[in-house]
């Protein structure tokens, strides 16, 4: 019943009231983004949802589009600003999401949705955090955020899609809210303290070719 009806009910109700009573918070941010950081405020991408669906992610600009001399962006951890280190640290970039929440392209809890170009590397377990829609939150965000490693990440996800209960949801919601304070876990992509899951999952295939090769 919850999983079926109740949660997306709450999805609806609750990212109504939070754009509603956040909105000040969001305009503030806009400005200062636009400032800071020009055009467009918003960064849109495509990420995989329910059954991987691919929809349109919305978040808060927190990267400059400074370039090299041959007119190409240069590596996201130059182009980073001090004031997107702080949109990301707080998770202030991420309220637009919001908006895709009451759409009902994400969820509030839920394993977070990652880059399109991650698809061909899942296996057939990992695939299944795609069986329900992807979260502002999730359980790997509690236990680590983007600290951790893939696999750990990988297996929160599982751990939640096979385990989605009102009980649940309300216990990560509120330890979201203590992680965000007290900005715990935070590792920013594009720094070299994180790697790319497709980079990560070549890497480990290669590792493993080499290992049947000695064998």
């Amino acid at each position: 019943m919850y999983k079926k009806y109740v949660k997306r009910f709450l999805d609806i109700v609750i990212s109504l009231f939070a754009l509603i009573v956040l909105s000040p918070v969001m305009l503030i941010v806009a400005i200062l983004v636009r400032i800071k950081l020009g055009s467009p405020v918003i960064f849109k991408q495509e990420r995989p949802g329910k059954d991987g669906k691919i929809f349109k992610l919305y978040k808060f600009r927190s990267m400059s589009d400074k370039k090299d001399e041959n007119g190409k962006l240069l590596p996201d951890a130059e182009r980073l600003t001090k004031f997107g280190k702080i949109l990301r640290a707080t998770s202030l970039d991420e309220l637009p999401e919001l908006v895709n929440i009451l759409k009902g392209e994400m969820s509030l809890i839920g394993p977070r949705p990652l880059a399109v170009c991650y698809l061909p590397f899942y296996n057939e377990t990992e695939k299944h955090r795609h069986d329900v829609r992807p979260g502002l939150t999730g359980l790997a965000q509690v236990n680590g955020r983007n600290a951790l490693n893939w696999e750990d990440r990988f297996a929160y996800d599982i751990e939640y899609v096979n385990n989605i209960t009102f009980i649940n949801d309300v216990k990560i919601l509120f330890k979201t809210v203590y992680k965000v304070f007290k900005r715990d876990g935070v590792v920013t992509r594009g720094t070299g303290k994180t790697i790319d899951f497709d980079v990560y999952r070549k890497e480990q295939l290669e590792n493993n070719k080499k290992d049947e090769e000695q064998k």
